[in-house]
């Protein structure tokens, strides 16, 4: 058997998570994605199979006030960001799926940042 890559052994724990995980209405998902330039950050409600709110490093205003999307401070604003947008639709409480990554510099950051803008995980 051939040696997994990098990409398809996060793939392979994203869905071990994932059999485990589940958005509802009541908490939906947090989801992140971390590329090596950016991150995005999504909460979805997996009974209906929708994204309710999204947030990413690649957005004008996110841009702007970043001097980097690639470091732990710019997960931590994409982590208040999609708290604050979340507030706005009424969501206080989600599911955190890490995407297969270890909980570990932007992945915790982002989780840390959401925590401070008021959600509950």
């Amino acid at each position: 058997m051939a040696k997994l890559n990098r990409r398809e052994s996060r793939t392979k724990r994203h869905m071990r998570l994932r059999n485990k995980l589940t958005g509802t209405s009541q908490r939906p998902r947090l989801s992140i994605y971390r590329s090596l330039s950016h991150v995005h950050a999504q909460i979805i409600d997996d009974s209906i199979g929708k994204t309710l709110v999204a947030a990413s490093t690649q957005e004008a205003e996110m841009r702007a006030k970043l001097d980097s999307t690639k470091d732990k401070n710019a997960a931590r604003e994409v982590g208040l960001l999609i708290a604050k947008r979340a507030k706005e639709l009424g969501i206080e409480k989600v599911v955190y799926d890490r995407g297969g990554n270890i909980y570990h510099g932007r992945v915790a950051a982002l989780a840390e940042g959401a925590r401070e803008g008021g959600l509950e995980f």
